[in-house]
């Protein structure tokens, strides 16, 4: 078995074996069940999408229909080990918050967001004037879920802000790969990038 998204298989790599995972936004389960099977994890996964929740079903996957918007409160202080989001912070009403949750709820949190400072996104917006379109951010600025598009600067500034530390960052192109150009601009040549957060 193997993961088919390059961001999990990053973010694989830094879950303990036998730890507790809570996958907010899971999507069809794969990381989860890959977790379960390859490392004994004990995971949940949140979701809203009804066939999604059918495919975590079929693979075996624990999951719970619930919109994250509407907050983590049913689930206790410090209750799992590494709370994940991949590529659904910035759909959030208030990311702010929901990392604030994700980091009451888990020890640590694992979040994935595309970066709206890549310089592919600024050179759209300069030369055509239009919000851009691209393979990390697929949608038209009328029909996007993304409602709060950031840049990993402004992320790490509300870290800092919120006196939270980041213990790794994985910054690359919409495929995860590394280049020397996104470890020495990170916020001009990184077009997605994965963070592991603790208080």
């Amino acid at each position: 078995m193997h993961l088919t998204r390059p961001d999990l298989a990053i973010i694989q790599n830094w879950i303990q074996p036998k730890s507790r995972v809570l996958d907010l936004g899971c999507g069809s389960g794969e990381l989860l069940d890959f977790l379960q099977q390859k490392k004994q994890v004990y995971g949940y996964g949140l979701e809203i999408d009804d066939q999604k929740i059918t495919e975590c079903i079929a693979k075996g996957v624990n999951v719970i229909e619930q919109n994250l918007d509407a907050g983590l409160s049913n689930f206790k202080d410090q209750s799992y080990d590494v709370v994940v989001m991949t590529q659904a912070l910035q759909a959030m009403k208030r990311p702010d918050l929901m990392l604030e949750e994700m980091l009451r709820v888990g020890k640590e949190c694992i979040v994935t967001f595309p970066n709206f400072a890549y310089w592919r996104c600024r050179f759209y917006l300069a030369i055509k004037g239009e919000m851009p379109v691209s393979k990390s951010l697929p949608h038209t600025w009328y029909n996007t879920p993304n409602i709060h598009l950031s840049t990993f600067r402004d992320f790490e500034q509300l870290c800092k802000s919120r006196n939270l530390q980041i213990i790794d960052r994985a910054v690359g192109n919409s495929e995860h790969e590394s280049h020397w150009a996104t470890q020495l601009w990170p916020n001009l040549f990184g077009e997605v990038a994965i963070y592991r957060v603790t208080r």
